[in-house]
């Protein structure tokens, strides 16, 4: 029965899809994380962390299965892309570890709370950074020879990866607004309607240029986007974006309070439905396909029985931590 499945295929989907809700769950509260010196008064910055207590510290599951499942599923191109990466994603572990002591510290320590305040901004910065820097340096490619990587330590560090890691910033502190936005009250929600509007404009500015940069890091992304009869089934991306930014700034100029984040959300989701595009069918781009980087056929199979029960318990746990914690966030009560 599974010789009639593409197995490698539904890895490819897991992981995919893994990431994706890492990138979307875990976003918000990076870029909450980096609007905190925006808000200087204390007041404002406990409400902003409250918003995310109880559930930040659940995103990073969907990193763990993301990475574990590239390791496993994937080890070829695990083996491959982690020598590439090395600084990027040390500098992310480092700037969440940063904004996770930070996040308990500030609570516990009056004296040295603003300290801490930097780090958690400072944390979120980095770790935000370092991941759009990453996703750049797979997009540009790395150089393979053999079954090894043949790079050099800085391949990674390029204008392009440069260019997304402050696209995904942008990106993040769009999400945290929004978040903001629909989570808060008072002058907190009003400043972060405001920071919605300029972070939306950053945010389409930066999708056109990563956009319009891709294709000429190699022939083949130019083809998949703009040859006949390819443009068929790319063209309802960009036009899709279009459709949700119209929506997107209809609601903030209706000052509606939970549409924004969705609809960010959604220009995550055509953002990152573009990126395969670009990069099906290599796990590795122009280097190593998913079927030439996957573990053997057993292996998968035996892993993908465990994810099928796994996968949908993190998804109830996760769906009903957020909808307990739905509502705004009072600054005398708590939610409601």
């Amino acid at each position: 029965m599974t010789g009639l499945i593409d197995i490698p295929m539904i890895w490819a989907f897991i992981i995919a899809f893994a990431v994706f809700v890492y990138v979307v769950m875990d976003g918000f509260d990076l870029g909450l994380g980096m609007l905190f010196p925006l808000f200087p008064h204390k007041r404002d910055r406990d409400v902003m962390m409250n918003s995310v207590a109880p559930v930040w510290d659940g995103n990073e599951t969907w990193l763990v299965l993301g990475g574990g499942g590239l390791f496993a599923a994937f080890p070829l191109a695990y083996a491959v892309l982690m020598p590439a990466l090395y600084t990027p994603m040390i500098a992310m572990l480092i700037g969440l570890v940063f904004r996770g002591v930070a996040f308990e510290f500030r609570w516990r320590s009056q004296r040295e709370r603003n300290r801490w305040d930097v780090a958690f901004a400072g944390g979120s910065l980095l770790a935000a950074l370092a991941q759009g820097i990453a996703l750049g340096a797979i997009l540009q490619g790395v150089h393979v020879e053999g079954r090894a990587y043949a790079g050099g330590w800085w391949d990674w560090l390029t204008p392009f990866s440069v260019l997304t890691g402050i696209a995904l910033v942008i990106g993040y502190a769009l999400l945290g607004a929004t978040w903001l936005v629909m989570k808060t009250t008072g002058d907190l929600r009003e400043k972060a309607y405001h920071l919605s509007w300029w972070l939306l404009f950053a945010m389409l500015a930066a999708i056109g240029t990563v956009s319009l940069a891709t294709p000429f890091l190699d022939v083949e992304y130019a083809r998949r986007w703009f040859t006949w009869p390819n443009i068929l089934f790319t063209a309802p991306v960009p036009i899709a974006v279009a459709a949700v930014t119209a929506l997107l700034l209809r609601s903030l100029a209706l000052r509606q309070d939970y549409r924004p984040f969705f609809l960010a959300l959604a220009l995550f989701a055509l953002s990152y439905a573009g990126l395969g595009i670009s990069m099906y069918p290599y796990i590795v781009p122009r280097s190593i396909t998913i079927w030439q980087g996957a573990a053997p056929h057993n292996s998968q199979v035996f892993m993908l029985v465990g994810v099928a029960v796994l996968v949908p318990i993190i998804l109830a746990y996760t769906a009903w931590a957020y909808w307990v914690f739905r509502g705004k966030v009072d600054p005398e009560s708590g939610y409601h």
